[in-house]
């Protein structure tokens, strides 16, 4: 199958990106007999963060679960189209979802640590995938992990100590060492500084800054400012559509399409 343009294409922009990690290709998303998402195509690429924007229920959250099948636990939920990781198909009958799932980690809009230690919340997901050969090995994924996050100096002498016990900010980065710590290809975070004072979002972001030269990074705002910070590309969806995808800057200075202009200059949304 030719993944270079899809045949339907009505998005504003250029869906493709070099170096990618995941090629979506004319995917819907059904819930039941509504259609939530229609015929997206967009390439995430690595070393780079993707934004997607847009008002709320326009199916930004909705597609990003496409990506580690998180809509596979929704019963009503049906995928088509094509989305490819690595060039496998990543719906194919034969794909192990756990795998999938520890390859294209997800940070979720709030704080949703483990009612475990810290050092527990982090090992968790080494431990279940034969990770470490050893204690060592595992101390040491924990504590690697910890540094990325930018959490280690805060919690490295209360490693005993819950996750549920650490402040907000903390508590996310603590989620993002989790979902690290089995090192995966792809970082997914849904919303992830909704929750989080000015200060915490401030180090989230510059985390997310950090952590793209080692991963492909895909994140949901409903922030155009921490889109603008944050990201090199920029989606934005409307009504399960994507409408323009492009360089950051170009889509915040220069929107080529009236309803993305629209969103950006607040008339909407």
């Amino acid at each position: 199958m030719d993944l270079s343009a899809p045949k339907n294409s009505r998005t504003i922009g250029d869906v493709t990106a070099p170096n990618p990690v995941f090629r979506a290709r004319e995917v819907n998303v059904f819930y039941d007999q509504k259609r939530a998402i229609h015929d997206v195509s967009i390439d995430i690429a690595r070393n780079e963060v993707l934004a997607m924007i847009g008002p709320s229920g326009c199916g930004k959250s909705t597609f990003l679960r496409c990506l580690n099948r998180m809509n596979d636990t929704i019963p009503a939920a049906r995928v088509t189209g094509l989305i490819e990781m690595d060039g496998q198909d990543i719906y194919d009958k034969r794909q192990d979802v756990v795998q999938l799932r520890a390859r294209v980690g997800m940070v979720f809009q709030k704080p949703n640590p483990f009612p475990k230690t810290i050092y527990e919340n982090v090992a968790y997901g080494p431990r279940i995938h034969g990770l470490a050969a050893d204690r060592a090995a595992l101390d040491e994924i924990v504590q690697v992990s910890l540094q990325r996050a930018g959490l280690w100096d805060e919690v490295k002498d209360r490693l005993g100590h819950p996750g549920t016990s650490l402040s907000g900010g903390q508590q996310q980065r603590l989620c993002i060492a989790r979902a690290i710590a089995v090192n995966p290809e792809v970082i997914l975070m849904d919303e992830p500084c909704s929750a989080l004072d000015p200060i915490a979002t401030a180090r989230i972001e510059d985390l997310i800054d950090e952590l793209r030269a080692s991963y492909a990074i895909c994140v949901v705002t409903h922030s155009m400012q921490q889109a603008a910070r944050v990201s090199q590309r920029t989606a934005y969806f409307h009504l399960g559509e994507l409408i323009e995808v492009g360089l950051t800057d170009r889509i915040f200075t220069n929107p080529r399409h009236r309803l993305t202009e629209a969103y950006i200059t607040g008339r909407f949304g």
